[in-house]
Protein backbone atom coordinates (compact mmCIF):
# COMPACT_ATOMS: atom_id res chain seq x y z
CA UNK A 1 0.00 0.00 0.00
CA UNK A 2 1.27 3.17 -0.79
CA UNK A 3 1.88 6.27 1.25
CA UNK A 4 -0.98 8.23 -0.86
CA UNK A 5 -3.63 5.37 0.15
CA UNK A 6 -2.34 5.14 3.43
CA UNK A 7 -2.50 9.52 3.52
CA UNK A 8 -6.48 8.52 1.96
CA UNK A 9 -7.63 6.39 4.71
CA UNK A 10 -6.51 9.06 7.32
CA UNK A 11 -8.18 11.53 5.93
CA UNK A 12 -11.37 9.48 5.40
CA UNK A 13 -11.27 8.44 8.92
CA UNK A 14 -10.82 11.91 10.36
CA UNK A 15 -13.94 13.00 7.87
CA UNK A 16 -17.14 13.01 10.54
CA UNK A 17 -19.39 12.17 7.99
CA UNK A 18 -17.81 8.99 7.35
CA UNK A 19 -20.24 6.32 8.67
CA UNK A 20 -19.27 2.51 11.23
CA UNK A 21 -20.17 0.74 8.56
CA UNK A 22 -17.54 2.81 5.89
CA UNK A 23 -15.48 2.31 8.78
CA UNK A 24 -15.93 -1.88 8.57
CA UNK A 25 -15.64 -2.14 5.38
CA UNK A 26 -12.39 -0.43 5.58
CA UNK A 27 -11.10 -2.84 8.36
CA UNK A 28 -12.02 -5.97 5.92
CA UNK A 29 -10.27 -4.96 3.21
CA UNK A 30 -7.16 -3.81 5.21
CA UNK A 31 -7.05 -7.24 6.72
CA UNK A 32 -7.24 -8.60 3.47
CA UNK A 33 -4.41 -6.76 2.60
CA UNK A 34 -2.33 -7.40 5.04
CA UNK A 35 -2.87 -11.38 5.16
CA UNK A 36 -2.43 -11.35 1.15
CA UNK A 37 0.83 -9.31 2.08
CA UNK A 38 1.98 -11.70 4.10
CA UNK A 39 1.97 -14.69 2.46
CA UNK A 40 3.96 -12.95 -0.61
CA UNK A 41 6.47 -12.30 2.37
CA UNK A 42 6.17 -15.86 3.49
CA UNK A 43 6.64 -16.83 -0.12
CA UNK A 44 9.88 -14.46 -0.64
CA UNK A 45 11.42 -15.78 2.51
CA UNK A 46 11.08 -19.62 1.17
CA UNK A 47 12.88 -18.45 -1.71
CA UNK A 48 15.44 -16.36 -0.21
CA UNK A 49 16.39 -18.94 1.98
CA UNK A 50 16.20 -21.66 -0.32
CA UNK A 51 18.38 -19.50 -2.38
CA UNK A 52 21.15 -18.85 0.30
CA UNK A 53 20.76 -22.33 1.16
CA UNK A 54 22.30 -23.53 -2.19
CA UNK A 55 24.85 -20.32 -2.65
CA UNK A 56 26.34 -21.56 0.68
CA UNK A 57 26.11 -25.22 0.21
CA UNK A 58 28.05 -24.55 -3.15
CA UNK A 59 31.04 -22.48 -1.67
CA UNK A 60 31.52 -25.11 1.30
CA UNK A 61 31.37 -28.27 -1.77
CA UNK A 62 33.99 -25.81 -4.01
CA UNK A 63 36.20 -25.42 -0.49
CA UNK A 64 36.14 -29.75 -0.15
CA UNK A 65 36.98 -30.02 -3.47
CA UNK A 66 33.44 -31.61 -4.60
CA UNK A 67 33.53 -33.01 -8.32
CA UNK A 68 30.57 -30.46 -9.28
CA UNK A 69 30.16 -27.95 -6.62
CA UNK A 70 27.88 -25.74 -8.86
CA UNK A 71 25.50 -28.64 -8.82
CA UNK A 72 23.52 -27.11 -5.73
CA UNK A 73 23.08 -23.91 -7.00
CA UNK A 74 22.73 -25.00 -10.53
CA UNK A 75 19.87 -27.15 -9.39
CA UNK A 76 17.76 -24.73 -7.37
CA UNK A 77 18.33 -21.79 -10.46
CA UNK A 78 16.98 -24.45 -12.42
CA UNK A 79 13.81 -25.18 -10.35
CA UNK A 80 13.14 -21.65 -10.44
CA UNK A 81 13.30 -20.79 -14.50
CA UNK A 82 16.50 -18.68 -13.97
CA UNK A 83 19.41 -20.59 -15.71
CA UNK A 84 20.65 -18.53 -18.34
CA UNK A 85 19.31 -20.33 -22.23
CA UNK A 86 21.90 -19.10 -23.90
CA UNK A 87 24.75 -16.74 -25.04
CA UNK A 88 22.59 -13.41 -24.93
CA UNK A 89 21.36 -14.50 -21.66
CA UNK A 90 24.08 -14.95 -20.26
CA UNK A 91 25.88 -11.35 -21.66
CA UNK A 92 22.96 -9.35 -20.43
CA UNK A 93 22.91 -11.20 -16.86
CA UNK A 94 26.52 -10.36 -16.53
CA UNK A 95 26.21 -6.89 -17.86
CA UNK A 96 23.41 -5.94 -15.64
CA UNK A 97 25.70 -7.53 -12.78
CA UNK A 98 28.35 -4.76 -13.21
CA UNK A 99 25.72 -2.20 -14.30
CA UNK A 100 24.45 -3.05 -10.73
CA UNK A 101 27.37 -3.24 -8.78
CA UNK A 102 29.05 0.14 -10.71
CA UNK A 103 25.12 1.97 -9.26
CA UNK A 104 25.81 0.13 -5.60
CA UNK A 105 29.58 1.78 -5.52
CA UNK A 106 27.94 4.59 -7.03
CA UNK A 107 25.74 5.51 -4.26
CA UNK A 108 27.93 4.04 -1.62
CA UNK A 109 29.93 7.09 -2.20
CA UNK A 110 27.25 9.49 -2.67
CA UNK A 111 26.13 8.53 1.18
CA UNK A 112 29.37 8.66 2.00
CA UNK A 113 29.94 12.40 0.92
CA UNK A 114 26.51 13.85 1.61
CA UNK A 115 25.42 14.60 4.66
CA UNK A 116 22.33 13.67 6.30
CA UNK A 117 19.20 14.70 5.54
CA UNK A 118 17.25 16.77 8.07
CA UNK A 119 13.40 16.44 8.19
CA UNK A 120 10.71 18.97 8.56
CA UNK A 121 8.02 18.15 11.24
CA UNK A 122 4.44 19.62 10.14
CA UNK A 123 2.24 19.17 7.00
CA UNK A 124 3.13 16.62 4.46
CA UNK A 125 3.11 17.02 1.01
CA UNK A 126 0.77 14.42 -0.30
CA UNK A 127 2.30 12.25 -3.07
CA UNK A 128 -0.10 11.13 -6.07
CA UNK A 129 1.80 8.12 -7.89
CA UNK A 130 0.77 4.68 -8.48
CA UNK A 131 -3.29 3.24 -8.40
CA UNK A 132 -4.88 3.84 -5.49
CA UNK A 133 -7.80 2.70 -3.35
CA UNK A 134 -11.40 4.40 -3.54
CA UNK A 135 -12.95 5.14 -0.60
CA UNK A 136 -17.02 5.33 -0.09
CA UNK A 137 -18.15 8.78 -0.11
Amino acid sequence: MTRSEFDDIRAFLADPATHAGDLLRIARTLIDDLEQARVREAVLRTHYLRLLTAARTTMAADMVGAPDPLAFLTRELAERGQLPEDEDAVRQILSDARTAEALLAYMHDEQQQQPPVVRMRGMRLRRCVGAHRTLPR
